[in-house]
């Protein structure tokens, strides 16, 4: 399986290399996989690093059997590990959700604007009583997220840790390097929204629209395909709304968009 994705990669880059086609200009599924694949050879490739010393590979073997989670891709999971090994990585992202709400309360005295002060607030009373917000409660702080201090260029550094861990992204770099895998990240969820919106929700496969969900911060192994449908709606008529300098809204939307949605795991 993953040499037949190895080689519908090499397919579409083949391909944008031909037409002159940029990643966000490909179709939804054609984006995904490129996204998936290059995860998976990530993975894959620290196997081959840490295999090269004579007789390595007898360790590599005994450290897959005993870290499939860490160091196999998903091909090689069982349908259990799977679901098991999808509700410990959301559990762990799931860790930073407090300390983000709570940052974004620390930070509504610095915003000017005593409109958007209430509105962060109300949100964030929200969040913390279990209510589920609405699309326009999230859109109504757009001007809050493009500049200080919730703009992603003006974030401190142990938000920019709490939002790696939310996106299942390592904390343990410098603040610079954070802040660009985090632009990075957002950038290519935002392109992947606007070429699903082009699709349409209906065209996806219960599977990909899990996976999407799950890829936005819901833990949808636990979510029934309706509700995830009418979540990943919702997660889309808020990024479709976006300009590229409100990323740091989509990003935060990882944590306020699926904290307390009905379905949800505890």
């Amino acid at each position: 399986m993953f040499w037949a994705d190895a080689k519908k990669a090499r397919r579409i880059k083949t391909n944008m290399w031909k037409h002159n086609i940029k990643f966000h200009q490909l179709p939804y599924r054609e984006m995904e996989h490129l996204r998936q694949f290059r995860q998976d050879v990530t993975k894959c490739l620290f196997l081959g690093i840490i295999s090269i010393p004579p007789f390595a590979n007898y360790l590599v073997f005994l450290l897959m059997y005993l870290f499939p989670r860490q160091l196999l891709i998903k091909h090689f999971w069982t349908p259990k590990q799977q679901i098991d090994f999808l509700d410990i990585y959301h559990a762990l992202r799931k860790q930073s959700h407090s300390e983000i709400i709570s940052y974004l309360e620390s930070v509504i005295p610095l915003i000017s604007d005593a409109g958007l002060r209430w509105h962060l607030t109300e949100l964030c009373s929200k969040i913390q009583n279990g209510t589920h917000p609405a699309a326009q409660d999230i859109l109504a702080l757009r001007e809050c997220f493009c500049n200080h201090p919730l703009g992603i260029n003006q974030l401190q550094p142990l938000q920019l840790k709490a939002l790696s861990r939310a996106m299942l992204l390592t904390p343990y770099l410098p603040p610079p390097w954070l802040r660009r895998r985090l632009k990075t990240h957002t950038t290519v969820i935002h392109q992947l929204d606007s070429a699903l919106a082009k699709l349409g929700i209906g065209q996806l496969t219960t599977q990909e629209v899990k996976s999407a969900c799950y890829l936005r911060g819901l833990n949808s192994t636990h979510v029934a395909e309706d509700r995830c449908r009418t979540w990943l709606g919702e997660w889309l008529k808020i990024s479709c709304s976006m300009k590229e300098t409100e990323l740091s809204l989509l990003l935060h939307n990882v944590v306020l968009l699926s904290t307390n949605y009905l379905g949800t795991r505890r």
